[in-house]
């Protein structure tokens, strides 16, 4: 079957945006637990942002790796397409993780769920702009509505009430999430041309020798290396590395706004397996609500108008290359 109408496929989409969501997820009782496991104390920002270094560095050579064993080139990028990645790898990678690790520790962890959602919302506005085919309309605009409350519900506390709003806490996590989703609509640019494992693996593996880079030189450390604590990393790089390469490889085959929209499922899984594996609360009507209302935010959004004929979807592709094509000038 053609790999262009296996990635286009509804139901192919869903699942393979389920499970980046649901890897992504894991990494929030991962990250916690390898904190512990590491000895890294709440408060020690630079080693943190080595412990990232580590993870990312890790699974962008593990994306290399598979691409060289399965026959790809991974050395034959010009230096244009290079310094193209790299940008790539600084910003979705590098930027991104200090502004979150940073932002996170000034804000708590109720506020910060919710503000890195905001994400969602400004890739459909970004795609708005810049994809003819993926305007915003009123099933989007409801359904990442509808999916942004299924998310605070599923955090909600008291802390939702307090209406006070710290720049370098809940600033820095929202400049994050605009980060992620500007570098998401970029990486969807390059793998146009460029193989998807390729960009992936070097933009991981460069923004994690930055992230690594910076967090030493501000004297972060990471030491305790058991067999426990480093199988737990390779772990957070190989989620990080299939999540990352299939992330990419649906955006190469499909509109913007109907994949990140399922952004949404990451902090309910997250909240689903830190309960599990962190023994934190998860048994309340909330939560089955929450899951609800995301599921419901992600059928609008993917939900075709009525009525849309071959010609209309002819045109909807021809739009797209008109609009990449702006975009590559």
């Amino acid at each position: 079957m053609d790999k262009d109408k296996v990635f286009r496929d509804k139901r192919v989409v869903a699942i393979i945006a389920a499970l980046c969501c649901l890897l992504w997820g894991s990494a929030y009782p991962a990250v916690k637990s390898g904190y512990t496991l590491f000895s890294i104390a709440a408060s020690d920002i630079p080693s943190k942002i080595v412990f990232a270094g580590y993870r990312f560095t890790l699974a962008g050579f593990i994306v290399l790796l598979a691409a060289q064993i399965s026959g790809k080139r991974i050395f034959s990028l010009s230096s244009k397409d290079f310094s193209r990645v790299l940008i790539l790898g600084i910003t979705q990678t590098t930027l991104q993780y200090i502004f979150f690790y940073i932002g996170l520790a000034n804000t708590t962890g109720v506020k910060g769920s919710i503000l890195n959602s905001i994400g969602t919302f400004f890739s459909v506005i970004l795609a708005h702009y810049i994809y003819h085919n993926d305007k915003l309309s009123k099933e989007k605009i409801i359904g990442s509505t509808i999916g942004f409350l299924g998310v605070m519900i599923v955090n909600f506390s008291i802390d939702l009430l307090k209406l006070s709003f710290n720049f370098t806490g809940d600033g820095f996590i929202i400049i994050a999430a605009l980060i992620f989703s500007s570098a998401a609509i970029y990486g969807k640019k390059l793998t146009k041309t460029l193989d998807v494992m390729i960009v992936t693996g070097c933009s991981l593996f460069l923004g994690g020798i930055f992230l690594m880079t910076l967090g030493l030189v501000s004297g972060g450390r990471v030491t305790h290396f058991t067999l426990t604590a480093s199988v737990l990393l390779l772990y957070m790089a190989v989620l990080s590395s299939v999540a990352f390469s299939l992330w990419s490889l649906l955006l190469k085959y499909n509109k913007v706004g109907s994949v990140s929209v399922y952004n949404f499922l990451v902090p309910i899984f997250g909240a689903i397996l830190s309960a599990i594996f962190l023994g934190e609360n998860i048994l309340e009507i909330k939560n089955l609500i929450a899951l609800v209302l995301v599921c419901l935010g992600i059928w609008l959004v993917n939900k075709e108008p009525c009525g849309l004929s071959e010609e209309k979807k002819e045109e909807s592709k021809r739009e797209e290359k008109e609009a990449q094509a702006v975009i590559n000038k």
